[in-house]
């Protein structure tokens, strides 16, 4: 349709994501694509209501944010109010913790690889879109495959409910430890499950190695100018600068690989700044010791990453063995690093299913992993705790502040899609401004700009809190006969 003198294209819903969002493209005279905005329309206000709460309901509360990554946010406001009662869980629960936490991240990968992300290879990016789901990419990899995947999914879920009580509402996090632990019993199965797990990570890589990197089309795609831009990145590291989930400092290096900044999460403040645009309800965080130069990109704007690709970026090597020759091969193909291909998330988020079981094994292995030994109990006052982890889509900040009675007075919440919504802005207008020329734009070659914010596996429920603290209101009244009697703003 025209607007403005230009073409308008209209993406609405976009598809295969967490969330709701649209993306709306201007064209100019000649086709081309002179803007290309990625909104996201909806608002959670979670930040707000948690006031005036006990500090302890917030692993419950946060957890309801989202169905697809509720673990993350359980996980990281656990983390927050052990920091909040000045309180440290004694290493046999820290274990049990890891021990969900990794089956999480193994099955959420799983999800994208299969279900989200992965049509668009498997099946094929321009294929018709009724066949780019699940269905299509059984009907490629094979019945037998497809089996193979719910059932692995089904079974390391299984764990998470044994562990956490519940797989989508996880209530096993508790200050200074958790609820429930393994029973000697338990031990067998879950170190059988734990191997299988390892076993079904390396199918998929080499499932990934058949399809999509044994396509020369597919591996140009990867590395095109049209989803390549040069920013920095951030995750958690280890003491050796490995990839943890569950702890760790923070890294930050540049767009030349060089580290920038490593700190702890309670100076996370002192790096992470947040900007507001009027056309989306997702804050856009930049790294505050650079500055916000508006969706530029470079060593001289502080839009950073985070998620699969930000964390081998800012890695010196794997935490375990088979992922380290796994991440030694994709950097061979993609470096040398920081790798700066949005589509090589895929790749990445493969390497990191690997690296997840191969933790859940070491876990299993641990003699202390069934120990009775699962919490401390709070005795200080509480007042202020931070809590990061990495979810599967990035770095993830929960920050709560209370009286001293452990009511509410502050919640601030930076999610992995959050830190990524710069970059992802950045990365559907290049993409966009690479593949549209001319005014017949097909279906395909709009899935292609898809591709671009699909990469990063956003979670836009999980993103969207509160910019003023409320949203915008209009209230319209009519009279019996439909006419607008008054019009009322907020």
């Amino acid at each position: 349709m025209e607007s403005n003198g230009q073409k308008h294209i209209t993406v609405d819903p976009i598809t295969r994501l967490e969330g709701h969002g649209k993306i709306d493209i201007f064209l100019d005279d000649k086709g081309d694509v002179e803007r290309a905005y990625f909104q996201v329309p909806e608002l959670r206000g979670f930040e707000v209501f948690s006031l005036g709460r006990p500090a302890e309901d917030m692993p419950q509360i946060t957890s309801r944010i989202c169905g697809v990554c509720p673990t993350a946010h359980h996980m990281a406001s656990t983390k927050a109010l052990d920091h909040l009662y000045h309180v440290e869980p004694p290493r046999p629960a820290r274990l049990v913790r890891e021990l969900v936490y990794n089956a999480f991240m193994l099955e959420d990968h799983a999800l994208h690889v299969y279900v989200l992300g992965g049509p668009d290879f498997i099946v094929g990016p321009e294929a018709p879109a009724a066949e780019r789901n699940i269905l299509g990419v059984i009907g490629k990899v094979g019945l037998e495959v497809g089996q193979r995947v719910i059932a692995t999914r089904r079974r390391v879920r299984e764990l998470i409910t044994h562990v956490a009580g519940k797989v989508i509402h996880p209530v096993f996090g508790l200050p200074g430890g958790v609820s429930k632990g393994l029973s000697p019993d338990d031990v067998p199965g879950f170190k059988q499950l734990a191997k299988d797990g390892l076993d079904f990570a390396q199918f998929t890589l080499q499932v990934f190695k058949d399809i999509v990197l044994a396509n020369r089309e597919y591996v140009e795609l990867i590395k095109s100018d049209a989803y390549t831009h040069k920013t920095y990145y951030m995750g958690l590291v280890d003491e050796k600068n490995q990839p943890n989930f569950y702890d760790g400092d923070i890294r930050v290096v540049d767009p030349n690989g060089k580290e920038f900044a490593k700190f702890k999460e309670v100076q996370y403040l002192d790096h992470i700044a947040e900007h507001v645009e009027p056309w989306s309800y997702v804050k856009f965080c930049y790294l505050k010791n650079v500055g916000w130069k508006g969706f530029k990109g470079g060593i001289d704007d502080g839009v950073y990453s985070v998620a699969p690709l930000a964390r081998l970026n800012v890695a010196d090597a794997m935490a375990t063995p088979i992922a380290q020759e796994a991440f030694l091969e994709y950097e061979a193909a993609l470096g040398p690093r920081p790798i700066h291909h949005t589509l090589a998330n895929h790749w990445a988020r493969v390497i990191e299913m690997v690296y997840a079981a191969e933790r859940l094994v070491e876990i299993m292995d641990d003699p202390e992993v069934a120990s009775d030994n699962l919490r401390v109990i709070p005795t200080a006052t509480p007042d202020k705790g931070i809590g990061v982890v990495e979810a599967p889509r990035g770095t993830l900040f929960h920050h709560f502040e209370t009286d001293p009675n452990g009511i509410l007075t502050l919640v601030n919440l930076i999610v992995a899609t959050q830190n990524n919504s710069a970059r992802m802005a950045m990365s559907v207008e290049t993409a966009a401004k690479a593949l549209i020329h001319g005014f017949d734009v097909s279906e395909g070659l709009l899935n292609k700009v898809e591709m671009a914010f699909r990469a990063y596996d956003p979670c836009h429920a999980c993103a969207t809190h509160s910019m003023p603290g409320q949203m915008p209101l209009v209230v319209r009244l009519h009279g019996s006969d439909g006419t607008l009697l008054e019009e009322i703003k907020r």
